[in-house]
């Protein structure tokens, strides 16, 4: 059984497209916080850690995509609990190249969504680890 402080693992998605030979990320509010963050969330029973990354960015962020599958950086943080208490949650990121975006998604009510630089997107989330990753973030450095 799992004790409160025990590390909870997620996978996120850092959705990504190529503008005017820009790179832009996708970044969503939380539903609570209305913070900016990446979609992300709870492995998946026969799914593969980007593969889960692309079902969250489907659900969270209404992107169709593909998913590499490698892994890009890690980043921690506090997941706040309504009614139970806080857990420490590590997230292993995964470069997902945006093809579409939904206009209905299954959180599409809950969340706003907006593209931004990298420079931007990395200054508006949180998390240190996270803004790191962002802010070095190069797709042509990644292999298909």
């Amino acid at each position: 059984m799992a004790r409160k402080r025990d590390v909870r693992t997620q996978f996120g998605a850092l959705c990504y497209r190529i503008q005017n030979d820009e790179v832009q990320v996708l970044l969503i509010t939380s539903r609570t916080s209305r913070r900016w963050i990446i979609p992300k969330g709870w492995p998946m029973p026969g799914e593969t850690p980007a593969d889960a990354a692309l079902t969250e960015a489907y659900e969270e962020a209404g992107v169709e995509g593909k998913a590499l599958n490698l892994c890009i950086g890690f980043y921690s943080y506090t997941k706040v609990m309504e009614g139970a208490d806080n857990l420490p949650c590590a997230v292993s990121v995964f470069p997902v190249r945006v093809k579409k975006l939904l206009k209905k998604y299954p959180e599409g009510s809950e969340r706003k969504r907006r593209w931004f630089s990298l420079k931007k997107a990395a200054a508006r989330v949180r998390e240190p680890e996270l803004r790191k990753i962002i802010k070095h973030f190069d797709p042509t450095l990644l292999t298909n």
